[in-house]
């Protein structure tokens, strides 16, 4: 099959808040792969993707699932040779808790989704960022040591760590890796920590990920 020079982000964790915000905001420039376990969620991102002229690979799939993204992994490679961006915001939030009385199986899923996916997608995906001198960008929520915050604190803080470690690695070899810092946005994740906030605040997912997009594609 002959590969496409066309330009191709992948986003992980695409079919709601920032990560949907950056992919409808890359699609006039990139293909979009999108992944996410809700399928509604992602037909209606294509959707939005096609109003405005692009296009997308929907690809209906858990990150924690290692078999699908080795298959995605390999299917990407086949038809495109690599990708240009890869977008991961993609996360488990589990529910607010003590830290003497963290749900064992949301302790498990916030590792597997939060950390370990995280970890394994970093080896999966570095050949193919390498292959068209591409950049990965991870979103940091620091979250660690706050009371109730025991599940997502410290997995989210493990994620960015790993980001961190791959960054200092391949800054002469690449790929680029960018540790981002979104403004506080009113997504579902955000709801579930903080019921009854006043979101009129925040900032648009559409808006952070405008800002956002220059230092992406730079």
């Amino acid at each position: 099959m002959e590969k496409t020079a066309e330009k191709t982000a992948l986003v992980t964790g695409a079919s709601r808040g920032l990560g949907a915000a950056i992919a409808e905001a890359l699609a006039p420039s990139h293909h979009i792969i999108a992944v996410a376990r809700t399928t509604g969620a992602l037909e209606e991102l294509d959707d939005r993707i096609r109003a405005r002229g692009g296009a997308a690979t929907l690809a209906p799939m858990d990150i924690a699932v290692e078999p699908a993204m080795q298959q995605l992994v390999s299917s990407i490679a086949g038809r495109w040779g690599g990708i240009d961006l890869w977008v991961h915001t993609a996360i488990h939030a589990a529910p607010l808790g003590p830290t003497a009385h963290l749900d064992e199986k949301d302790w498990q899923k916030s590792l597997d989704t939060n950390v370990t996916a995280t970890r394994r997608l970093i080896g999966l995906v570095e050949p193919l960022l390498l292959a068209r001198g591409g950049t990965a960008a991870f979103f940091d929520d620091p979250r660690a040591g706050e009371k109730f915050f025991g599940h997502y604190g410290a997995t989210k803080a493990a994620q960015i760590a790993l980001a961190t470690s791959w960054q200092a690695e391949t800054t002469k070899t690449g790929p680029r890796v960018l540790l981002l810092a979104p403004a506080p946005m009113p997504t579902a994740t955000r709801a579930r920590f903080f019921p009854g906030e006043d979101r009129a605040p925040l900032a648009s997912p559409i808006d952070e990920a405008a800002r956002l997009l220059p230092e992406l594609t730079a």
